[in-house]
């Protein structure tokens, strides 16, 4: 897909992705996701070998679905969450994703389902799906979760706020499709390599960190306030500049006021056309500190960044080493 027709759709993941959550649960008495082991962890504690159903679960966006055995036929709204079943090892279970899938490269071969960003419901039924991975806050229009639910399929909405999130929804899933002790052991992994990261840069001085989402049709989009990317940056030892916590949008005159001291550019992953030339010549831009000191990177890694599966931890290496080179390599 073409790098600019693909700007909007990844607006509207991050935007989705940085918006208020609830994390996931379990309300029939099991574990819930956020037991899983803690940071520093190399080792998957006791879990049991499998699940016991009919079993019901609390998603992101707070909606109860009963699982009555565990599914063998997984339709993915979201690339993250086809990322996060292959993760499992229940790749071979998915019967539906989007045309965006790329990773890894089994899901190519699996019918899509969303084409373009649109659901396409009969090709959803088609697949006849035991659970259905949705992406919260209207990645996943909730018209459409209403009518595949209406429709009798149990649907799983995932959309996670902050690094825990992520941790907590690969348990809420694991749970699904009986692959606790699979979660349980990736989520010690993930874990593992973040804590590593922030001990790294625990000490040093956190430059104020802009990442550049996209600029469209004269709209600059970066982290939101309080969102999945601003923690990231965070976690990676940076003091991440914020923009409008729905849309994620930042004004100029407010990007100028913050003074970013580093520039990080996510959509020059896809736009080649976006340089660090080309931003420094920006109108306005070429007061800020990390124009003048030539601090503007571009961000080949943005994908897995902005994509909340697995592979996020490869994300927040790239963020740390972009931010603190000395320190992480």
């Amino acid at each position: 897909m073409a790098p600019r027709l693909r700007l909007p759709s990844i607006l509207i993941l991050v935007v989705a992705l940085l918006l208020a959550a609830c994390a996931g649960s379990i309300v029939d008495g099991s574990p819930v996701a956020s037991h899983l082991p803690s940071a520093g962890v190399s080792t998957a504690p006791s879990v049991p070998a499998h699940v016991t159903y009919p079993l019901t679960l609390t998603d992101d966006a707070g909606r109860h679905i009963t699982l009555t055995a565990a599914p063998t036929r997984i339709v993915s709204l979201a690339p993250s969450n086809a990322e996060i079943v292959c993760a499992l090892d229940a790749c071979d279970d998915l019967v539906g994703v989007t045309d965006y899938d790329d990773y890894p490269a089994q899901v190519k071969s699996v019918t899509p389902v969303v084409i373009s960003t649109v659901v396409d419901v009969e090709k959803v039924v088609a697949t006849q799906p035991q659970l259905i991975l949705a992406a919260g806050n209207e990645q996943t229009p909730s018209s459409v979760i209403d009518q595949l639910t209406q429709l009798g399929y149990p649907v799983l909405s995932l959309y996670p706020q902050s690094l825990d999130e992520v941790y907590d929804d690969i348990g809420l899933v694991g749970l699904a499709i009986d692959r606790q002790r699979n979660a349980s052991a990736l989520v010690a992994s993930m874990k593992a390599r973040a804590d590593a990261v922030a001990t790294a840069v625990a000490a040093a001085s956190k430059p104020r960190t802009f990442y550049e989402v996209g600029v469209f049709e004269g709209s600059i989009y970066t982290a939101g306030e309080d969102s999945f990317l601003a923690s990231l940056i965070s976690v990676a030892g940076g003091n991440p500049i914020t923009g409008d916590a729905k849309s994620t949008a930042i004004q100029l005159e407010d990007l100028i006021a913050a003074d970013p001291e580093l520039i990080l550019l996510g959509d020059a992953a896809y736009d080649v056309s976006i340089t660090p030339a080309s931003v420094a010549a920006r109108a306005g831009w070429s007061d800020m500190t990390a124009v003048t000191t030539g601090r503007i990177l571009v961000m080949n890694e943005d994908e897995v960044i902005t994509r909340p599966g697995p592979r996020i931890i490869d994300g927040l290496e790239a963020l740390a080493r972009a931010i603190h080179p000395d320190l992480v390599h």
